[in-house]
């Protein structure tokens, strides 16, 4: 690893900042943008050093990992007035983990291999913890130089990096299929422990029972402590699913491919993101299906007493 690299980090949220500690712990030296001054502060306690905009972020850096929402911000971030890509310098390379259309990677690395850059599709999996910890799953595709070039940032913030392919577009696609199976376990977890609680069981024996049984997900295991807790802080919000699970919904209508269970999961985020809970955490579809059961979970008010 060179500890000479420098990467500007866009994005400081649960996953950014995990991120940016795992680089300054390998001894790289991180620059950020957010445009929340809580995140930057964070970044500054860390060891990193805030910027006042994602090109100030980017001035000089050897590599740019974006890790904001959507492609709109991708868009915004990259080639908007003032962007991160014009100030970056010839051969650096962008680190892109959004989750996007496939077509939507392959046009963005066009766009910045005409202005001298190297591009990177490369979503992430594996939450905030694994984000912290340097252990993330990374979905790569891209040139081998692009590969090159960013693998002092992808061995500071990954476990796995997975090399599928020279063509941009691959590592979204593979992402999108994460994403299916993940909001919808998300969905079926939710639905499971409110019907249990529906039957009136102690919902927190079902957790300790059900993962040590063959009904268990990582989703159930990891999202349901939310709500035994009640706390829906936003780990992940219920809005990321709602444009994930969206993105996956209209690749299918697009391929005439027929997404029945990814339908009815994008319905219940929708439903709920409607409810007034989109920036909450994702397990609030077990709020949701209690509010319109007549139940009470865990930080929805008064407790039943059983």
């Amino acid at each position: 690893m060179d500890p000479a690299k420098s990467v500007a980090v866009i994005g400081l949220g649960a996953m950014g900042i995990g991120m940016a500690r795992s680089l300054l712990r390998a001894g790289l030296s991180v620059s950020g943008y957010d445009t929340n001054p809580d995140a930057l502060g964070a970044l500054e306690a860390a060891g990193g050093r805030a910027a006042p905009s994602a090109a100030e972020a980017a001035r000089g850096a050897d590599i740019l990992v974006l890790v904001v929402v959507n492609a709109a911000q991708v868009e915004s971030v990259l080639f908007g007035a003032g962007g991160a890509a014009a100030a970056l310098g010839p051969g650096a390379v962008v680190i892109a983990s959004p989750t996007m259309a496939p077509q939507e990677a392959q046009d963005f690395a066009r766009r910045a291999e005409e202005a001298g850059l190297l591009y990177l599709d490369a979503p992430i999996s594996g939450g905030a913890a694994k984000a912290g910890a340097g252990a993330l799953t990374v979905m790569g595709s891209g040139s081998p130089e692009a590969f090159a070039a960013a693998a002092p940032a992808l061995d500071a913030m990954a476990e796995t990096v997975y090399r599928l392919g020279d063509s941009v577009g691959i590592g979204s696609s593979f992402k999108i299929v994460n994403q299916l199976l993940a909001g919808v376990h998300i969905a079926a977890a939710c639905e499971a422990i409110t019907f249990a609680k529906s039957l009136g069981l102690d919902i927190s024996r079902v957790f300790d029972v059900i993962t040590k049984s063959a009904g268990n997900s990582w989703m159930f295991e990891n999202r349901i402590p939310h709500v035994l807790a009640g706390d829906y802080a936003p780990m992940s919000a219920v809005s990321i699913f709602t444009k994930d699970l969206g993105i996956v919904s209209d690749l299918g209508r697009r391929q005439k491919f027929p997404l029945p269970v990814t339908s009815a999961a994008l319905q219940l985020f929708v439903m709920t993101e409607a409810a007034g809970m989109g920036r909450d955490d994702d397990s609030s579809v077990a709020r949701l299906l209690a509010g319109i059961s007549g139940l009470t979970l865990p930080g929805m008010g008064p407790e039943e007493k059983d």
